[in-house]
């Protein structure tokens, strides 16, 4: 074990981020934490490395272990290029080279009877060199950083020269050429394209320590990890596996959760109904029954409803109209910045109820795209045909079409003039803005809160094509997996961009790639994608589908499924159908077993009275008549409660 975390808790001012949370990492393993925006996954990885102290509990790493960080949006601040700051972390290898060159150096010029000892210390030098892979660091640097993203060209750029995300990526770089033992990371993956990610992915699956990742990227950790720690309701739950594997296990919890919470239910309500008919015989028999479940349902340990920490965004996109088949033509297009040519010759079509995903490295032009699509931008040539009744909606990952200034009812009310103020704060209440939120203004929101706004004002708009530009970003996994579902039931079309593999894989019917300046295109989703992407860029051939294999494999596909339907159709039927006479049986039978409780207890209090008249009490045969006639009815009576009670239990 390299690290251990024992009953951690933490709170900021009144606020409890984690209590009593405990896991462990083994020695080599690659572990996830998950949880939404301000579970508190940050805040672990802060205490463990000792930014934060916690309030209770013990953090223990192995001894003599070495532990690497790397937080969100992390910067070096550094004069030097960005070859010279990922160089620099191999300091140690630079210094042994240096004084191993000055050995060989003064070799020739050592006296004779220093010979031997110096050959010592040199040969021992040159051993740890090798440990520490002193003849390939230099290449081991520039694989790294070529591997996230940097070109050559970009080695001699200084860090002043770099946007924030490239300072990010070089902290990333620097960090991975020390080699911790336990690798912090969190949110790895923010700030690099999909090639740099895959490149990750395969250097931390080969990585000889271990590595604790924080992170929204459900595809990363599916490749990589084989443990997930959930923060969740402040405990932290650990769960063997990938993310998927997490994901299918959580669900059915909280289902068995859910289950146990509904039958507990379902329990009371029974014993409270069975309480209320045993009093309402009113005999000291039935009462007593009665009392006694009471008894027993006080007892009784009630399971709260299990609830998901993040309510619900209600999410629903709609479209007021149906587009034409034909949603829109790009023909020819082309773009440059600068003298530097993006694209060019760019040709594809998109059609009514596809979902398209625009994919591509960082700076190849797909934004651009998109807001040419949309007018924001000029093409410097190509022709755009939108269809028939086509109306857009757009989804800006800069979220330039908020406005900093407005609060958030402003933003709303003046785009939907027509929605009453309960109207517009039902929709922001959908999207989880509340009471005063609502006044909050744009320009102070975090990223996932413009988000959920500009996903409030999508789902306003009613249209039938929707343009989206990195909508994932900023969002946890929970606000990921809603707009996916929306996104999946969605009648009308929809083009995006998105780093999000996983996202992409849920929802893409096609993808467009867009690499050298052309668009290649693959009909499926994101792993289709990589299994046919290096023979389709090698022959530079378009997929060729077969439209009429396709329509007969959906059409046998249907009809099978509709025949499927209709014989297990003909089966629930007739189950339901048994049940529901063995339902009717039971419920006739206790109809007539109450009837006859009700005539017992009548004919026993008429026993009981004619033996309190003091005429019957002085002749003893008439007594000892009545009695055993009592007897009897108590024996009946209580085999019939017992059956009472079992028919009611059925």
């Amino acid at each position: 074990m390299i690290l251990s975390c024992q009953n951690i808790t933490k709170s900021f001012g009144g606020d409890v981020v984690i209590k009593h949370a405990s896991f462990h990492i083994e020695e080599h393993e690659k572990a996830a934490i998950v949880g939404i925006n301000g579970a508190g996954k940050s805040t672990l990885l802060k205490m463990i490395v000792g930014e934060l102290e916690p309030d209770e509990g013990i953090i223990a790493v192995s001894k003599d272990k070495t532990v690497g960080y790397l937080a969100q949006n992390e910067v070096i601040d550094s004069t030097r290029t960005i070859y010279g700051e990922v160089l620099s972390a191999k300091q140690p290898v630079i210094d042994m080279e240096q004084e191993i060159r000055q050995m060989e150096g003064r070799m020739d010029k050592v006296p004779e009877q220093e010979l031997e000892a110096f050959m010592e210390k040199y040969e021992r030098l040159v051993h740890q060199f090798e440990l520490a892979d002193g003849y390939t660091y230099r290449s081991e640097v520039t694989g790294v950083l070529i591997g996230l993203g940097f070109s050559e060209a970009d080695f001699s750029k200084t860090q002043a020269e770099l946007s924030g995300g490239q300072k990010t990526r070089a902290a990333l770089c620097r960090l991975l050429v020390t080699k911790p033992d336990l690798l912090l990371l969190d949110e790895p993956t923010n700030h690099l394209d999909m090639e740099s990610i895959g490149w990750l992915e395969n250097y931390l699956l080969n990585y000889k320590g271990a590595v604790l990742i924080v992170s929204h990227d459900r595809y990363f950790m599916d490749k990589i990890v084989s443990k997930v720690i959930e923060v969740f309701r402040h405990q932290a739950n650990s769960y063997t596996g990938n993310y998927t594997a997490y994901a299918q296990k959580k669900a059915q919890v909280r289902a068995a959760e859910l289950r146990a919470y509904y039958n507990q239910q379902q329990e009371i309500k029974h014993q409270e109904e069975v309480i209320a008919k045993l009093k309402s015989f009113n005999r000291e028999k039935s009462i007593k029954r009665a009392e006694s479940r009471e008894k027993l349902l006080d007892k009784m340990q009630r399971l709260d409803k299990p609830v998901d920490e993040l309510t619900e965004i209600h999410l629903r996109l709609t479209p007021s109209v149906t587009s034409g088949n034909d949603v829109i033509r790009v023909e020819h297009l082309a773009k440059s910045f600068d003298g530097k040519k993006l694209f060019e010759q760019v040709d594809f079509s998109i059609f009514r109820g596809e979902r398209v995903a625009l994919i591509g490295n960082n700076g190849t032009g797909k934004t651009t795209i998109l807001k040419i699509l949309n007018e924001m931008l000029p093409a410097d040539a190509g022709e755009i045909t939108l269809g028939t009744n086509v109306q857009i909606g757009y989804y800006d990952q800069e979220h330039q079409v908020l406005h900093p200034q407005k609060t958030l009812f402003e933003e709303i009310s003046d785009d939907y003039p027509h929605l009453t103020n309960t109207q517009i704060r039902n929709v922001l209440a959908a999207f989880l803005f509340t009471n005063d939120d609502v006044f909050k203004r744009i320009g102070d929101l975090s990223g996932g809160e413009r988000g959920r706004v500009s996903l409030a004002k999508l789902m306003l708009s009613e249209a039938n094509f929707l343009i989206l530009d990195e909508p994932t970003n900023h969002l946890d996994i929970t606000s990921k997996e809603i707009l996916e579902n929306a996104l999946v039931h969605y009648e009308g079309t929809v083009f995006f961009v998105s780093h999000d593999r996983y996202f992409i894989n849920r929802t893409a019917t096609r993808i467009l790639d867009l690499h050298e300046q052309q668009v290649f295109n693959y009909i499926g989703n994101y792993d289709y994608y990589l299994e046919k992407r290096d023979v389709q860029r090698a022959s530079q051939l378009l997929p060729k589908i077969n439209a009429g294999a396709a329509a007969q494999a959906a059409v046998t596909d249907a009809a099978a499924a509709s025949a499927k339907a209709e014989t297990g159709g003909r089966e629930d039927w007739k189950q339901k159908k048994m049940q529901q006479a063995a339902q009717r049986k039971i419920e006739q039978e206790l109809r007539k077993v109450e009837e006859r409780i009700e005539t017992l207890e009548t004919e026993k209090q008429e026993l009981e009275e004619e033996m309190a008249d003091p005429k019957v009490a002085v002749v003893s045969a008439k007594v000892m008549e009545l009695h055993s006639q009592l007897v009897q009815k108590d024996e009946e009576l209580e085999a019939l409660y017992e059956k009472w009670e079992e028919l009611t239990n059925a």
